[in-house]
């Protein structure tokens, strides 16, 4: 972990207090957030009306939560009771800037790696837009009935039906908005539809998300093999997302022996990232994957992980996006 997020750690999540100077620039950002939300709440920021609804997952904290394995479920439930989904991505971490459809074999430097995984999980349309509005509109145009925001709570601009918060185990640690503490923007008087977690035991109201390895799928040839298989032999394990303990702690909970090898989330990788590798197995997620498919690497395997969402919590939610009632909220 880079020292400087190391630090703030300690104080977001930890038991060093946020100092003077920290505490100023949260009240600072705090204050400019609540702004924008009135103003769109005014209507003196425009929202415009959209043809088809909209579900907007994300999380209040700064870094990974799980959301992707989230969209990829809600996505697959979706539409198998009966909704034509597509997904909208800003592609965080993608090289262009132009708006596109994701197609199969593009790179993720292009369109992003989140994208471009769950259009690989899915098969369903992804588009990639900083203008999230617009992109809704496009998927209304091709046969689309439902929109699914991948990382949208703080995009005001989105008219939405509903929100869904993803939170992991760390929650929303000091509960101060950034630079003081995780929180990207103070917490909204209207609380999301639902409040999704995993890493702890959910309280009164919330959504367990069961988050599971599947079985390891060979990078070159797509060949299957159980995850049991590895047991008894030294591997190595990559990971470049928002947690990788988390991925890590996994694989050991399945009596896997790993070197744990992190990256930072949205790593960029290159040849030379794997250069010297010994003959050690390497195990990776599914969104790292997606972007070392190139490098022709021998022995490795992508574990992905899969969501696992209440079915009463996905009949529930069906019910309610196709209830008549207004937007949610700024």
């Amino acid at each position: 972990m880079p020292r400087l997020q190391a630090w703030l750690f300690e104080r977001w999540y930890g038991d060093h207090p946020p100092g003077l100077l920290l505490r100023g620039l949260g009240r600072f950002w705090g204050g400019l957030m609540l702004l924008r939300r009135w103003l769109y709440r005014q209507g003196l920021l425009p929202r415009p009306a959209l043809p088809i609804p909209v579900l907007v997952v994300g999380n209040r904290s700064v870094g990974g939560a799980g959301k992707t394995p989230v969209v990829i479920a809600l996505a697959q439930a979706l539409a198998a009771r009966g909704w034509r989904v597509g997904v909208v991505s800003r592609g965080y971490g993608r090289r262009s800037r132009e708006a596109l459809r994701v197609e199969a074999g593009m790179a993720a430097e292009r369109c992003g790696d989140e994208p471009l995984l769950i259009h690989h999980e899915t098969g369903l349309p992804v588009e990639v837009d900083a203008d999230r509005v617009a992109a809704v509109a496009r998927l209304a145009a091709t046969g689309c009935t439902l929109a699914i925001a991948d990382d949208g709570l703080q995009h005001l601009r989105l008219t939405r039906r509903i929100e869904l918060e993803v939170e992991d185990g760390r929650g929303l640690g000091n509960g101060r908005v950034l630079p003081a503490g995780p929180l990207r923007e103070p917490l909204p008087a209207v609380p999301a539809f639902a409040r999704i977690v995993h890493g702890r035991a959910p309280r009164e109201g919330e959504v367990p998300l069961q988050l599971r390895l599947d079985e390891a799928q060979a990078l070159d040839d797509g060949r299957r093999q159980p995850l049991s298989d590895f047991a008894g032999q030294r591997l190595r394990a990559l990971a470049g997302i928002g947690d990788p303990t988390r991925f890590f702690a996994a694989l050991r909970d399945q009596g896997l022996d790993i070197e744990p090898w992190p990256f930072p989330d949205h790593h960029a990788f290159c040849a030379a990232d794997f250069a010297g590798l010994s003959g050690l197995p390497l195990l990776m997620t599914g969104k790292d994957a997606v972007k070392c498919r190139q490098f022709g690497l021998a022995n490795t395997w992508v574990v992905p992980l899969r969501a696992t969402l209440p079915d009463a919590f996905l009949d529930r939610l069906d019910a309610a996006l196709r209830a008549p009632r207004a937007d949610a909220p700024a």
